[in-house]
């Protein structure tokens, strides 16, 4: 234990019987060598003068998880997750806790399902972006909600970091409006931004009720990615396709399923936000200085192509 590494920085959640298992079998996770992994990435930081980042077992162990233990690839994320904040700044600019935040919670557009696919199976998150006014909020400000989400689950949820997430897309009710905020630019940051910088993998994303003119939006998303992900995006003209991959059981009161009520899952998660209401104020401090990286910057350019060419995503 490093001096300057208190007792609670240094301790990680133990896993479920069944998702030990799971991270020792498919992510390579040796857990009497995870002590020193997290050692080797804490001395990497402190020897990078451009990267200001946490520093926790419990954060560092979900990245090394997404990264099935390589510590090459974890570096290169945890980077890139960093980098993303001065890259991305309609994401992560005035990134807190407030009002705003709390309105589009309250919308119930996005859904982290209480119980997960099976016991060491992804997390179920189900997507409901005609519920937010269109007219009152950007498309880049709920999915800033959706990354304070994401880094509460980077935090708290075991499943999602060793088994990964399935995202059900509701289209029922989108409007024009909503469409048109999906520009092709933004499309293109939040794919680089999945592949490049978080450390939970997509096993599936599912789209139902969805109409023709969203299936130009997903054109433009499926020809940003390898074969392999493109195969994990599924349209559904009828739930009954949908249950082959996510059964009815799982599915919120709502959709017929037994997993939790829409109600409850906006109350489950409005408690934790308040609840990382001083993580998020002091996550400001968190980032990359550009100017103080060895070698070529990352930026918009360097990461989205903006004035380039834009290579396929491939994600694990």
């Amino acid at each position: 234990m490093s001096s300057n590494q208190s007792i609670d920085d240094n301790a990680i959640r133990p896993l479920s019987a069944e998702l030990a298992l799971k991270a020792q079998q498919e992510l390579g996770e040796v857990p009497d060598r995870v002590p020193k992994d997290i050692e080797a990435l804490r001395s990497w930081i402190s020897k990078q003068p451009h990267l200001m980042a946490r520093q926790d077992a419990q954060f560092l162990v979900a990245f090394l998880r997404g990264c099935k233990y390589s510590l090459e690839k974890t570096k290169l994320k945890l980077d890139n997750f960093y980098a993303m904040r001065g890259a991305v700044p309609e994401l992560y600019k005035n990134r807190i806790v407030g009002e705003k935040q709390f309105s589009i919670l309250k919308t119930a557009c996005l859904l982290r399902l209480p119980q997960p696919l099976q016991v060491d199976g992804p997390r179920i998150h189900v997507s409901r972006y005609a519920q937010y006014d269109s007219n009152k909020y950007s498309i880049a400000e709920v999915m800033q909600v959706n990354t304070m989400l994401g880094e509460i689950q980077i935090r708290e949820d075991d499943n999602a970091m060793v088994s990964g997430f399935v995202e059900i897309i509701d289209m029922k009710g989108v409007t024009a409006g909503h469409m048109f905020q999906f520009d092709v630019v933004l499309i293109k940051k939040l794919a680089v931004l999945g592949d490049k910088a978080l450390p939970y993998r997509p096993k599936g994303f599912h789209f139902i009720n969805a109409p023709s003119t969203a299936e130009t939006a997903m054109s433009i998303a499926k020809s940003l990615m390898s074969d392999k992900i493109r195969k994990r995006f599924h349209i559904h003209s009828k739930l009954d396709t949908l249950y082959q991959y996510v059964p009815k059981e799982c599915l919120p009161v709502e959709y017929g399923g037994t997993n939790g009520t829409i109600q409850n899952v906006v109350d489950t998660w409005t408690q934790k936000l308040i609840n990382y209401t001083d993580f998020f104020e002091q996550d400001a401090q968190y980032g990359t200085n550009e100017k103080l990286r060895r070698g070529e910057p990352i930026n918009s350019e360097t990461l989205f192509g903006i004035q380039g060419s834009f290579r396929k995503l491939d994600i694990d």
